[in-house]
């Protein structure tokens, strides 16, 4: 860990960045705060987060640290932890309001850059583009001929989405206006103000069995762990594609490799696992899954939008005002 100074003038707070950020945010931070950084950029380990809480004011986690009960029992010093990310499931959120922690996130700043990645899944996905560029860099490809990689058009299929928040809504967006697909979706509560049209259908079985390509927004942990699973898959249509950009353990992997081997569904694009940065074996085999690194939220303006929310919340916090994007 290497440390930042900040401002004689401005609160001595002691915060702790538990990976590398964007460097425009951690100069603000070295600027404002007495900041310790990660200059490995390695997770920090159980023990190194239980220490961490004990001697910061703040923590500012990312999705790599698993943050559950044990770990925030720790909880003498750090006040806030200010997650840098819109998904907060790594962190145990009852324990940590039990622990006195104030809890904040990063939404808005990386809707676009998220539904962008989840057109891209779905389009390379769709037209077999990993499967085409593996096969034209590995020397195989041939030439052009009239059956080679014959993929599925996108434009007009219908679309279907599980969690029409944010991201959702601007999936959405894209795939009507962009492609002219048809969009229904679930969500628990009724969506109002959609800036394109949507048929909110009464069960995630409805939309599974409805849709040609299935995109996934929803907060993962909780009720929404495996809430894909064996059961749900075979509602799909033996010609629809799974899109995951959201979180990993919203999808059960072994019961999406069987559903893909047994041919029940056409193919998978996905960005995030249940067990990152580890993927399923056989998901590594299949030609007809395209698989990214997690990289949602992954464009240099996000990303330092995203460390920006977090400076604004910890202000905020230490002025003894409301963070606007408390979440616990």
């Amino acid at each position: 860990m290497s440390e930042g100074g900040g401002a004689r003038d401005l609160p001595r707070h002691k915060v702790l960045v538990t990976r590398r950020w964007p460097s425009e945010v951690e100069a603000e931070l070295a600027r404002a705060y007495d900041t310790t950084f990660n200059p490995d950029d390695r997770p920090m380990s159980a023990e190194a987060l239980h220490a961490a809480l004990q001697s910061y004011d703040a923590v500012l986690p990312t999705v790599t640290d698993r943050m559950d009960a044990s770990v925030l029992s720790a909880a003498k010093k750090t006040r806030i932890l200010a997650n840098y990310g819109v998904g907060f499931n790594h962190i145990d959120v009852e324990a940590a309001k039990a622990a006195g922690l104030v809890v904040t996130n990063t939404p808005d700043v990386l809707t676009d850059a998220t539904a962008d990645l989840a057109m891209t899944l779905l389009l390379m996905t769709a037209r077999r583009a990993g499967e085409g560029e593996r096969e034209l860099r590995a020397g195989k490809w041939s030439g052009w001929r009239p059956t080679h990689m014959l993929g599925t058009q996108v434009t007009g299929a219908t679309l279907g989405i599980i969690g029409m928040g944010r991201i959702g809504r601007a999936v959405a967006s894209r795939c009507h206006n962009g492609f002219g697909m048809k969009v229904v979706f679930f969500d628990m509560f009724p969506a109002k103000n959609l800036e394109v049209p949507a048929g909110q259908l009464a069960t995630v079985e409805d939309v599974l069995a409805a849709a040609d390509f299935i995109s996934l927004h929803c907060p993962g942990g909780g009720e929404n762990f495996h809430l894909i699973n064996a059961e749900r898959l075979k509602r799909m249509k033996p010609t629809a594609f799974l899109i995951n950009t959201a979180r990993g353990d919203i999808v059960d992997e072994s019961a999406l490799v069987d559903a893909l081997k047994a041919g029940r569904i056409a193919g998978a694009g996905l960005d995030v696992y249940e067990a990152e940065p580890k993927v399923h074996p056989e998901l590594v085999k299949m030609e007809n899954v395209t698989l990214l690194p997690h990289l949602g939220s992954a464009t240099k303006s996000a990303r330092v939008a995203m460390g920006m929310r977090v400076v604004e919340n910890l202000a905020a916090f230490f002025a003894g005002r409301e963070p606007a994007d408390r979440v616990a």
